[in-house]
């Protein structure tokens, strides 16, 4: 069954705002934010209709530990201690994730090489790095490092094929012009800080104002990005808006317990300025399939994020500029993302 965007978001805010109107839990213990953190994120266009094409699916899971304060005789927290753009005194994570990432031109019943679109291509990936929150909870850093494979070696191939013929979706048929084998890897950096926030004491409800400035360095991605993201919500210290996958705005992998129920609406707007990104620029060693990119891309975003208790759930609506000339609209996509506290 096909899953409207507008219908998600609607869902989401709909839940949000019956349970908001709810009484709170009587005697709530606030807990120790000392725990781990599991998280599922599929971000897929399937969610606006029948298409396949360009960055088509990715999913990614990801494991984040508990806080780690500067003070601690902790690894986690003397290796955040040795960043010296941390937040000084800042509480630290860590965290870990596998993902895979599957691109395609907008034809995949062709058999044969599209020139004029982008190449078939698979990205599969670990992930390991540091995030570092300020004692006030308004800035955050994050610092990882990305390492996988492309071509055949990162199955996209049989993932996309496997995935259609379950679903009866249409059978993607140029896999045999995908990216040659190649290793990838990525040091990747960002910072979000919280410049402004309103609480409106009549509804309870806040809103604030968070850019953010980061940059990507490897033969996979290379560029350097900024944006903002607002956001409206009941409690908006929980987190720094829901994780995304790569390349894309920054979001948090982690969220605090504060209290039974949070949700907020964001809405967020970015751009990237590219070197380099092997998807379109085709391998790095290699003669492959290849197109002229665009160095200027841009990403607007919205939706809702709900936290009950241990779980936080997300929807986000993404619409991305033209990534190569040649490319007639925008991409459309949808992102899911759920998170277990535990």
């Amino acid at each position: 069954m096909r899953v409207n965007s507008i219908q998600c978001v609607v869902l989401l805010t709909v839940v949000g705002s019956v349970a908001a109107s709810l009484p709170p839990a009587l005697a709530a213990e606030k807990k120790p934010d000392n725990g781990g953190i599991l998280s599922i994120q599929m971000e897929n266009d399937f969610f606006l209709g029948d298409t396949d094409r360009h960055f088509t699916h990715g999913t990614r899971l990801s494991y984040t530990t508990g806080e780690r304060p500067a003070d601690t005789d902790d690894l986690i927290a003397k290796a955040a201690g040795l960043v010296p753009f941390f937040p000084n005194q800042g509480v630290s994570r860590a965290h870990y994730a596998l993902g895979q990432n599957i691109y395609t031109p907008a034809d995949i019943t062709d058999v044969n090489l599209i020139e004029d679109d982008r190449p078939y291509a698979g990205w599969l990936y670990l992930s390991a790095g540091l995030f570092s929150v300020s004692k006030d909870r308004d800035r955050m850093d994050n610092l990882a490092f990305e390492v996988g494979v492309i071509g055949p070696w990162s199955q996209a191939e049989k993932t996309q094929k496997t995935w259609h013929e379950t679903f009866g979706f249409r059978d993607p048929k140029g896999w045999d012009h995908q990216l040659e084998n190649e290793v990838g890897f990525d040091i990747v950096y960002n910072r979000s800080v919280r410049v402004w926030k309103k609480e409106f004491q009549s509804t309870g409800l806040e809103m604030d104002l968070v850019p953010n400035v980061g940059f990507s360095l490897g033969n996979v991605f290379t560029h350097a990005n900024a944006g903002v993201t607002v956001r409206i919500g009941d409690d908006l210290s929980t987190d720094f808006s829901p994780p995304r996958i790569r390349p894309s705005l920054p979001g948090s992998d982690f969220f605090f317990y504060t209290r039974d129920l949070d949700w907020y609406l964001f809405a967020s707007f970015g751009g990237r300025a590219v070197l380099r990104n092997i998807f379109l620029d085709g391998n790095t060693f290699t003669d492959s399939h290849r197109v002229d990119k665009k160095y200027l891309v841009g990403d607007l975003q919205a939706g809702a994020a709900i936290t009950w208790r241990d779980w936080r759930l997300s929807y986000t609506h993404i619409i991305r500029t033209e990534e190569f000339h040649g490319q007639k609209d925008p991409d459309r996509f949808g992102a899911i993302s759920l998170s277990y506290h535990f």
